[in-house]
């Protein structure tokens, strides 16, 4: 963690945390997709008690591993740059840097990179276990 504070003189929890997104562990290459994308999730490395946040990169012209819906966390994802394609259950829409999807959380959801590759900045509230991991192909028969 790059800077901290805490009340001096107290054990209070800190008030604030920074740290640069690209500097915590990328996850994908424990689970085998390295080849497709980056995992980084910042909720524990900020210290966040309720927040969950993630920065993720799609490699270009690859879709994520898998595709996922939650039980209770909404989640926005924000494509800070590249292009490409989101799959909302059976609808695929074309997305380019600063478009912000909101997602409710019964929807099933991935992305696809477009040449230039992907990366989004994903947030919403955190509840432990809420993930429903998608492991059928998701995309189907639709073209890459």
């Amino acid at each position: 963690m790059k800077r901290r504070h805490r009340p001096e003189g107290t054990l209070e929890p800190m008030h604030y945390a920074i740290k640069n997104l690209r500097e915590v562990e990328d996850v994908a290459p424990r689970f085998g997709f390295s080849e497709v994308q980056e995992a980084r999730f910042a909720r524990k490395p900020l210290e966040s008690e309720t927040i969950g946040l993630a920065f993720h990169v799609v490699r270009p012209q690859r879709r994520q591993a898998f595709a996922h819906r939650h039980r209770e966390a909404e989640e926005v994802y924000v494509v800070l740059a590249g292009a490409g394609r989101v799959k909302l259950e059976d609808d695929v829409h074309e997305i380019s840097a600063m478009d912000a999807i909101r997602v409710a959380p019964h929807v099933a959801r991935a992305f696809e990179a477009g040449p230039e590759g992907l990366e989004l900045l994903v947030f919403g509230p955190h509840h432990e276990g809420d993930s429903a991991v998608m492991r059928d192909d998701f995309w189907g028969e639709e073209a890459g």
